[in-house]
């Protein structure tokens, strides 16, 4: 004991305080110069255990004396840098990366390191930097030979799919309890074509996720730990409110159980208050779980709201992101779609305005210009040290297609059919089937712009809606080569499934599409209207049709003329006679979503396993 104490008594006295630095290509360079490693402390500011590091692990004298001895310190918000978020996404957060001066990686490790074990770590380093079994070598990518999933390996996604779903706890995915959007919104569209199992395997698993939805202030926490659903973490993600939203909003209009859409509006009503910004009405990124950086706080949340308010409020992170408030826009317009909701339409119209006016990037070459004449794609944030980021674009061209189909306005769509443009133009793959890549620029020289499968699986799925509304061959194309990557057996067969079966009846099998003929300030039009956007599933698109409009969107079905406003509902296959009456659109988008309900890419088969 003396003799520990006596160790840590020397370390303090060469200890001082840590010198972080932003990542950068400096930063390896000083380590060159100064035979150092390179430690990047990848953190998030609403992250209770990143808190804990910085105060307990990164205070400890002898983790500081070899820190200040051997190693340049880089320290960075995921949330800031979507390109090296995306690089160590499966190791955090925190994440703690040490790489040689020249960049290749000597280890990885996730989540909170104590002192002990992290000055062991630093001093094993030191003696023999050699990479440890954390750092594997990347394995050759082999891309798919088309957009085409094989039979045998949808057959396995599917399968995938299904034994993914936790029947003891109800919810997808084992360990963390949380809600992933992708695998309920899978299940409501299978629950919604007749699948009895799976419709009740959505309910059960939004049923349980409700539990982490806040009783005082609304919002969902980001997960629950031991494998129950009744064990928060308390930080609050825009990105998990955007989940949340957009599946109580679908399961409303699906179900019009008064549960999902209290649980929308619980979301929206934390949102409104806490995420966005009074001033500019765009969104902020994430309230912090802590009260206190690194203290416990079970017993804060469970306190009224004056009571909480007396103690403070945890820290909100006011960046605004353009990759984040296109993910919110989107959730809006779904939520309004269902609820009717005109003021969650007017916020996402507010957020949509000003990303637009402040977030646009310079102009890409003429021939692939966009028509809002900045060339179509969205910075993160006011600096982006190596953007543009995909990301970025990408989720705001969805918010902005989001948004013409749910108030059929044209400019919305004309910057949707820009982002595209700026995305198949700036992040274009290294090669065919190889993926667009998350960034234009490499986060270092080790380390070239890669692919990101949750991107490319909603690019698949933006692409696909856009192509499918303006007939656009080169819009199509986009998402069939995204698909390419999706399609190949490593991305394919990666958990969590349900994304890759989204993504694959996206470009495959052609949304519902519901028409209504009509000036758009007709009682009956509005009427017909609104009971569709009532009735939405997450693959619909909604229009109005103007037979006065003098340019209307292309399309190749010709509507009968009629003497007042009518409704029509096509499939891949047919056309429905004319729908008159406001009353009778939900059985009609009912019995179309049945009728569609064979899978994409052969049908291939898919029932729960009681």
């Amino acid at each position: 004991m003396c003799t520990a104490l006596g160790v840590r008594a020397e370390g303090a006295a060469q200890a001082s305080t840590l010198k972080w630095q932003p990542w950068s290509d400096a930063a390896f360079a000083q380590a060159r110069a100064e035979h150092k490693f390179v430690l990047l402390d990848l953190e998030a500011v609403w992250c209770h255990w990143c808190h804990v590091m910085d105060d307990v692990t990164y205070r400890d004298p002898i983790v500081m004396r070899l820190l200040n001895q051997r190693y340049i310190l880089v320290k960075v918000d995921q949330d800031s840098r979507p390109d090296i978020s995306n690089r160590y996404q499966d190791w955090g957060w925190p994440a703690t990366i040490v790489f040689a001066a020249d960049g290749s990686e000597i280890v990885k490790r996730q989540g909170y390191i104590p002192p002990r074990p992290m000055s062991s770590m630093l001093q094993a380093i030191i003696d023999d930097p050699s990479p440890g079994p954390s750092v594997e070598k990347e394995a050759e990518f082999h891309a798919a030979s088309d957009a085409a999933i094989g039979d045998e390996v949808l057959k396995r996604v599917y399968k995938a799919y299904d034994n993914q779903y936790d029947k003891d706890a109800s919810g997808w995915g084992f360990g963390h309890k949380y809600l992933d959007a992708d695998s309920v919104e899978m299940a409501l569209r299978l629950g919604a074509e007749g699948d009895a199992a799976y419709a009740k395997r959505a309910a059960d698993t939004l049923d349980n996720a409700a539990a982490l939805i806040d009783p005082v202030w609304g919002g969902m926490y980001q997960y629950s730990v031991d494998g129950v659903w009744n064990e928060p973490h308390f930080e609050k993600l825009i990105s998990i409110q955007a989940d949340a939203l957009r599946e109580y909003s679908l399961a409303y209009a699906q179900t019009q159980k008064p549960e999902y859409l209290k649980a929308a509006q619980a979301v929206n009503r934390y949102v409104a208050e806490f995420l966005r910004s009074p001033e500019d009405g765009a969104f902020y990124v994430s309230q912090d779980a802590d009260l206190h950086d690194g203290e416990e706080n079970a017993a804060y949340f469970k306190l009224g709201d004056e009571e909480r308010r007396k103690q403070g409020i945890p820290r909100v992170d006011k960046h605004e992101y353009a990759r984040e408030n296109g993910r919110m826009i989107s959730a809006l317009a779904t939520y309004y779609a269902a609820s009717g909701d005109a003021e969650a339409l007017t916020e996402a119209k507010t957020a949509a305005k000003w990303v637009r006016a402040h977030r646009a990037v310079a102009a890409i070459p003429a021939n692939a210009a966009g028509a809002n004449g900045l060339g179509g794609g969205f910075r993160h944030g006011e600096n982006d040290p190596a953007g543009p980021y995909m990301a970025d674009t990408l989720y705001m061209g969805q918010g902005l297609l989001d948004l013409y189909i749910v108030d059929g306005d044209r400019e919305d769509l004309k910057a949707a059919v820009a982002a595209e443009k700026f995305i198949a133009a700036e992040f274009k793959p290294e090669g065919a089937g190889m993926g667009f890549v998350s960034s234009r620029t490499a986060t270092d020289a080790a380390y070239k712009p890669h692919p990101d499968r949750e991107e490319n699986i909603a690019l698949v799925r933006f692409a696909s809606m856009l192509a499918f509304i303006t007939g656009d061959e080169q819009i199509h194309a986009t998402a069939a080569e995204a698909m390419r990557y999706v399609a190949a057996e490593q991305v394919a067969l990666r958990p969590l499934s349900a994304g890759v079966l989204l993504a694959n009846e996206a470009l495959n099998a052609a949304p519902i599409h519901v028409a209504v003929v009509g000036s758009p300030t007709d009682a009956g039009a509005i009427a017909l209207h609104n009971a569709a956007l009532r009735s939405i599933v997450s693959d619909e698109l909604i229009e109005v049709r103007d037979p006065a409009d003098p340019s209307p969107s292309p399309t190749s079905i010709e509507y009968p003329k009629v003497d007042r406003a009518a409704m029509f509902l096509c499939t891949a296959r047919a056309c429905s006679a004319p729908v008159y009456h406001a009353e009778d659109v939900r059985k009609k988008v009912e019995r179309a979503v049945m009728q569609s309900g064979q899978r994409a890419a052969g049908g291939t088969a898919v029932g729960a396993t009681q």
